[in-house]
């Protein structure tokens, strides 16, 4: 049976120096350093490849992120994978649990998580299912 969390998050982004000469860099690298509040409190700590175009509100990323924290009172850890892409400012975003990729009390977990920006402030959605606990 399917489950819902939902809260916010604090989220800081650090570029890191491209590869090779700057001038030829197709792509930026950032690190990503999270805070989640809500039904899912711990952190998640990732990188980023985003790539921006010449056409205004055009661009994609790409992102790993391991999330240490708790879930509806169970610990363990997982790892989100993100793909986003903006289509001359239509967004479209996926970020799904990689399977397999739960430990401790999240072993076994399974989900899709949403974002949601408003006035500055992030939010998360995230339907999952785990097996229920010894």
């Amino acid at each position: 049976m399917s489950k819902h969390a939902s809260g916010s998050f604090d989220v800081k982004l650090t570029p890191q120096p491209p590869e090779g000469k700057p001038e030829e860099a197709t792509h930026s690298r950032m690190t990503i350093d999270k805070q989640f509040h809500g039904d899912l409190e711990g952190a998640g700590k990732g990188e980023m490849l985003a790539a921006g175009t010449a056409v205004k509100g055009s661009a994609g990323y790409v992102a790993l992120e391991k999330v240490m924290a708790t879930l509806h009172g169970r610990t363990g850890t997982f790892i989100l994978q993100h793909s986003g892409t903006m289509d001359r400012g239509a967004p479209q975003l996926s970020i799904t649990v990689v399977p397999d990729s739960g430990t401790g009390q999240l072993t076994g977990l399974t989900g899709r998580m949403s974002i949601k920006i408003e006035d500055g402030k992030h939010f998360y959605e995230f339907e999952y299912t785990l097996p229920e606990a010894p």
